[in-house]
């Protein structure tokens, strides 16, 4: 999928109330001063068009049919958002995909800004729940977005990706920092874990399948946790005679 967004840095930086232009709060919606609610994730930051139709999908925080948001000027990229709370869905993929067009020549990883961003970010406007899938109304599960993103989105595995007003910004900052490398470190260090662990398990079968069978009196293979009941006999009768 090729695609070709606009993202300015500087518009990312700060969001403003779209009402009294006074700054938010990093990761809030509202306004500390006049109380307005501002898109921050979509409004100021790139182009995008909304279509006419409304699309079949439901908003799961505010039980309205959602709208589609071509997010590039240059082709289609189709995703849906809520007009009344600003939440967006998209398709298994799309995040991901979005992420990787919209932020790139990031080289290093700046922990003690993810740290401080993670620390200093806004609560969610919304109760922690279990919501809807917009497609097929199951609940979906909260995950965390990567290592350090301070995002918790909600997934249903067959249809997407929920993410509530705000977030999308958020994790175009974990990006800009670093966190999407730092997720990636991670994924290998776990992924070295497992395989150490497999090879660990692969030495341990070796080594019992190695050793010696040993019989009993009669001829019969003994198990590893098996006494030879003759050896028994003979170290008890050492016993009673000294």
């Amino acid at each position: 999928m090729l695609l070709t967004l606009y993202f300015p840095l500087k518009a990312a930086a700060m969001a403003r109330c779209s009402n009294c232009k006074a700054p938010l709060p990093p990761g809030s919606q509202v306004c500390d001063y006049c109380g307005n609610r501002t898109d921050i994730d979509l409004t100021g930051i790139h182009h995008y068009t909304t279509h006419d139709l409304d699309s079949p999908r439901i908003c799961p925080r505010c039980n309205v049919k959602l709208k589609t948001v071509n997010l590039t000027s240059q082709g289609r990229f189709l995703i849906e958002r809520c007009e009344s709370c600003f939440g967006l869905f998209f398709d298994p993929g799309e995040l991901e995909a979005l992420l990787e067009a919209t932020v790139k020549n990031v080289f290093e990883i700046d922990r003690d800004r993810l740290n401080a961003v993670s620390k200093d970010r806004q609560p969610s406007q919304h109760p922690i729940a279990y919501i809807k899938c917009p497609v097929c109304s199951a609940l979906m599960h909260r995950v965390n977005f990567g290592a350090k993103s301070g995002v918790v989105v909600d997934r249903c595995r067959a249809h997407g990706v929920w993410l509530d007003g705000g977030e999308l910004r958020q994790l175009f900052e974990w990006m800009r920092l670093g966190g999407h490398l730092l997720e990636q470190q991670r994924k290998e260090e776990q992924r070295k874990e497992a395989e150490k662990r497999e090879q660990e398990e692969r030495e341990k079968l070796k080594g019992i399948s190695d050793t010696p069978t040993r019989f009993d009196r009669y001829g019969e293979p003994l198990r590893q946790s098996d006494p030879d009941l003759f050896e028994l006999i003979i170290k008890a009768i050492r016993f009673f005679m000294k």
